[in-house]
């Protein structure tokens, strides 16, 4: 069964940092991509960083304050997070996408306060 195990959310001043760590397990063929989203309503998330096909893709808002590395071999996504701003709280959630279909994890909570 595939989990996705997800940490580092938590409370934060504005301008500080908070790192998420995402870890796959589980028998997962072939993973195409994976990243991190935030949940903007019940049925809808928007991409954060995502690495698909060796390049990572990034909202444009969180160029350049946040970072994903992302290793294949080891199923793990973490997303460095700098310079964090009021408009990036919510809930994130982990992603991974294989040939098959899609995985998502249960979310973390960020909140920055101000």
């Amino acid at each position: 069964q595939v989990q996705l195990v997800e940490s580092g959310g938590g409370s934060v001043e504005a301008g500080g940092s908070l790192r998420l760590s995402c870890v796959a397990t589980g028998n997962i063929w072939r993973v195409e991509a994976m990243g991190w989203y935030r949940q903007v309503t019940e049925s809808r998330r928007e991409l954060v960083a995502e690495s698909r096909g060796g390049n990572i893709n990034y909202e444009d808002s969180v160029k350049g304050r946040f970072t994903l590395s992302e290793n294949d071999a080891k199923r793990t996504a973490t997303l460095q997070m700098n310079m964090l701003k009021a408009e990036d709280r919510g809930v994130y959630c982990c992603r991974v996408r294989s040939t098959v279909r899609e995985y998502w994890g249960q979310g973390t909570q960020v909140t920055v306060y101000s």
